[in-house]
């Protein structure tokens, strides 16, 4: 007999003359083996992550895109993934790179990159029914960076100026509709009182004055001018 240890991470597939033992996987801990008869495959519990290497996809609107994304997995049942895979690692790999291409290419630009999040739960759906029969159990997807053409990256930047600037002549416009009503109302009320107009007037003037100017230039009413004799005979 022989003496044998895994780590609380780990688990032992044992084959005695090329079967499992019954059982199950052993481990953590201590347990022995038969030399000579029994084989010893150490499967890790632990949860791995890979990167998926950018992929150029062909969206559903015909635009080039470069995306990239990464997998969290860990084994669930150490039997199942030593014996239905030969290397469960690199199959998932693959298969993540595939799916993302199949996912992505359904999907339309605008949906890529504002609808992330439901992607990447959409394609770990996949991928944990498609490795679930391999005792693999994908934990979670992550869609990373979405790379456009260069010229598309143009395009984009030219549409969302011309858009803010759109935005910019109609808030400007509403502005100066409503500051002509404004206007308009001040002035029906002035027109009501011609003492308000004076008083205006008085306003500005401490305004301008306030300011410290050299030269203030202030409207004399026509009102007050033709109280003058010499003015009303036209001397002046």
């Amino acid at each position: 007999m022989s003496i044998k240890i895994v780590k609380e991470y780990e688990r032992a597939v044992i084959f005695r003359l090329g079967r499992i033992l019954s059982g199950g996987a052993k481990g953590p801990g201590l347990f022995f083996i038969v030399p000579c008869i029994d084989s010893i495959v150490t499967v890790d519990l632990r949860s791995v992550t890979f990167d998926v290497p950018p992929q150029e996809i062909l969206t559903k609107d015909s635009v080039t895109v470069t995306v990239d994304a990464v997998v969290y997995f860990r084994i669930s049942d150490p039997i199942q993934s030593v014996t239905k895979i030969a290397n469960s690692r690199y199959s998932t790999q693959l298969l993540a790179a595939t799916t993302l291409r199949n996912i992505l290419g359904t999907k339309s630009l605008h949906e890529i990159l504002s609808d992330k999040e439901s992607i990447s739960h959409h394609m770990q759906e996949i991928l944990d029914h498609a490795t679930d029969e391999w005792g693999v159990k994908v934990e979670r997807v992550e869609v990373k960076d979405v790379k456009l053409p260069v010229q598309m990256q143009r395009a984009m930047a030219t549409e969302a100026e011309a858009a803010r600037e759109a935005r910019a002549k109609v808030i400007a416009a509403e502005g100066e509709q409503k500051a002509s009503v404004s206007l308009k109302s001040a002035a029906d009320t002035i027109n009501q009182s011609p003492v308000a107009l004076q008083l205006r007037y008085l306003q500005t003037l401490t305004h301008i004055a306030a300011e410290k100017n050299s030269t203030i230039v202030f409207p004399i009413p026509l009102e007050l001018l033709r109280s003058f004799p010499g003015i009303k005979e036209g001397k002046f």
